[in-house]
């Protein structure tokens, strides 16, 4: 059985013109935030000790842990909300409920643990208030003409809650039950947020109009506006929207963040500004600086992320105020095969256009943003790789740097192997085959449909696999591939081809889930019982020594193969949500996977058995 070792998680997924929420676990001192279909528990000092939640079937928007730190409520797109442990490593589910019938865009808890506030968009109401255990009703939204954005809840008792959104109103409620008391309005356009303090003293608002407005606690009378004269607007705070605001644990400082690329941190007791970090250029540039989340975290810190998925990690100490470092991650699904090992370093591409290294104990570096979808990477030597996208390019990536240039392809590239001097790509016009310096690509027609591609030894040996389940065997020369042998045992497309270390061996992944072995010398099937995915095999990777194999699939699942005895193998279920689209090896006993999830993952694998 294999053993999960570490999780290099992705960063969350934003979306334009919408706040993002990111919240502090105080209890278990870690990020918590939405991508995709999962819910990241990050860990700042450690990131490869944080942990992953992928039970919700459509993407999550919200993720609130309860302030005694024993469960985490999580809600999607769909309007489901899940409320489920976090006391042990099982994740077990403790409440599922249909909130509303369309997305959820916040959630809050009482202070005791108990309640359950959620916000968005709806056709009956655009909001629910619920007992965490039974989910049973313990309040009534209204008051409200439009989608709501933002809610919170009175830390202590006697409970109050506030509930804002499109319709520019700060609804105020009184409970438990929770009841409608009153309405301000002191915003003129959409409010994005809202922010009760620990304390329970005041609430603050924050809207698209720049306002950033102050309310009492217990009464929801507006108290004050917090302005910057350097907003360029009277009573603004920033220049544009104010996306997410955060209110620190002791209740003395507020951090508003903003579509002008700023956070500022506020003095609660004086309403004056006490620091600005501005953050323009820092993930990007552009639309990509916008700020669409911000959460006070422990120790003087605070987090930002920006609408590019760049996470900033600030340090608002009066004495020394400055931007600590910016975290990089996937934000969306890592390619099919866009996976693997370069420089001692895990290098993935990913749909949102990003080509990162992850250093194996989790610290990443963003190399390339390329403005289209990564695809593929073939690792050819062990600090070489050729990769491809969808804006139908190749490139090649040495020494920790891309080439100036990018190869155009004759079509969009499928699949992709490459060595030291030559790479073969896969296209939907043929074959391209690239090689000399500077690149020089070679254009090949076939009568068949390619969908995957094979290399070993420069080229001496290359596999072409096509729609019509059929692999060919050749060697690439001059600019050109000549076949040699047909492989015909297949039954399914081929889309995923990998040679053993030796070149001996060559498997075959299918878009049905079976993988076939062959011998390569005598052009034969040698193996054909791997066959435990139940979906397309988007990845395959022989081990060092080329006794085993492993394989990542649309299935989830992650499974190491025995060349010796091939009825044992070793599965690793529900890998990855919504699909495995890569796996490596990183030594003789460790595999790491990359998924459609953003994440990457590694783990232990017991020796194989004689």
């Amino acid at each position: 059985m294999a053993t999960a070792q570490y999780v290099y998680p992705p960063n969350p997924t934003t979306t334009r013109a919408s706040s993002t929420p990111i919240a502090w676990d105080a209890v278990g001192k870690r990020l918590v935030y939405p991508c995709g279909r999962l819910v990241v528990l990050r860990d700042l000092i450690s990131p490869t000790k944080s942990k992953l939640y992928g039970q919700h079937t459509t993407n999550v928007t919200v993720a609130r842990v309860s302030p005694n730190g024993y469960y985490c409520a999580s809600a999607d797109a769909a309007g489901n909300i899940r409320v489920w442990d976090l006391a042990g490593e099982e994740m077990i589910l403790k409440l599922e409920k249909k909130a509303l019938s369309g997305p959820i865009r916040d959630l809050a808890w009482d202070g005791e643990s108990k309640r359950i506030a959620a916000v968005g968009e709806g056709k009956e109401s655009f909001g629910a208030f619920f007992l965490a255990d039974s989910g049973s009703s313990c309040g009534e939204v209204t008051g409200h003409s439009k989608a709501l954005n933002s809610v919170a809840i009175k830390p202590q008792r006697p409970f109050k809650a506030v509930l804002t959104g499109d319709d520019n109103a700060v609804v105020f409620y009184a409970g438990v039950p929770f009841k409608y008391n009153s309405t301000q309005s002191v915003h003129t356009r959409f409010v994005q947020s809202v922010s009760y303090a620990p304390t329970g003293t005041f609430y603050v608002s924050a809207g698209s109009d720049g306002k950033l407005q102050l309310y009492d606690g217990t009464s929801g009378t507006p108290t004050a506006a917090l302005t910057d004269s350097a907003a360029n607007a009277a009573g603004q705070a920033h220049a544009g929207t104010i996306f997410a605001t955060s209110v620190s644990a002791d209740g003395s400082l507020i951090a508003s963040a903003g579509a002008d690329a700023s956070v500022k941190v506020w003095d609660a007791a004086t309403q004056k500004l006490k620091h600005t970090f501005d953050l323009k250029n820092a993930s990007g540039g552009g639309a990509n600086d916008q700020l669409v989340g911000v959460t006070f975290a422990d120790k003087g810190e605070a987090v930002a992320l920006a609408l590019g998925g760049a996470l900033h990690v600030l340090r608002y100490d009066e004495s020394a105020p400055s931007a600590l470092k910016t975290l990089h991650a996937p934000t969306r699904a890592i390619g099919t095969g866009a996976f693997a090992v370069v420089d001692g370093e895990l290098l993935s591409g990913s749909f949102d256009g990003r080509i990162i290294s992850t250093s194996l104990d989790g610290h990443v570096k963003q190399i390339q943003a390329t403005g289209a979808a990564v695809t593929g990477i073939a690792a050819a030597t062990s600090s070489l790789a050729w990769v491809i996208g969808m804006d139908d390019t190749v490139r090649r990536y040495s020494n920790a740097a891309f080439d100036s240039t990018a190869v155009a392809t004759s079509g969009q590239a499928r699949s992709l192997a490459g060595s030291s001097s030559v790479a073969v790509v896969a296209t939907s016009s043929g074959l391209d085959i690239l090689n000399g310096s500077p690149v020089q690509r070679h254009q090949q027609k076939l009568d068949f449909d390619a969908t995957a591609v094979g290399l070993y030894s420069d080229g001496q040996v290359v596999a072409i696999g096509g729609e019509d389940g059929k692999v060919r065997l050749g060697s690439v020369a001059n600019g050109a591939f000549k076949q040699t042998a047909l492989l015909e045992n297949g039954r399914r497309g081929v889309t995923a081809l990998a040679f053993s270390p030796d070149g001996s061996l060559l498997a075959a992944g299918e878009a049905g889930g079976r993988i076939m072995v062959y011998d390569v010398k005598d052009a034969k099937l040698k193996l054909n019982q791997w066959t435990n995915h139940t979906a397309r095999v988007s990845a395959i990777a022989f081990s060092q020594d080329g006794k085993r194999a492993v394989s990542s699939s649309l299935d989830t699942n992650v499974i190491v193969w025995s060349v010796d005895n091939p009825f044992k193998h070793v599965a690793i279920k529900n890998a990855h949500a919504g699909g495995a689209n890569g796996a490596v090896w990183l030594d003789a006993s460790t595999v790491a996977s990359a998924g459609a999830d953003g994440s990457i993952r590694s783990f232990k694998i017991p020796p194989a058995q004689s």
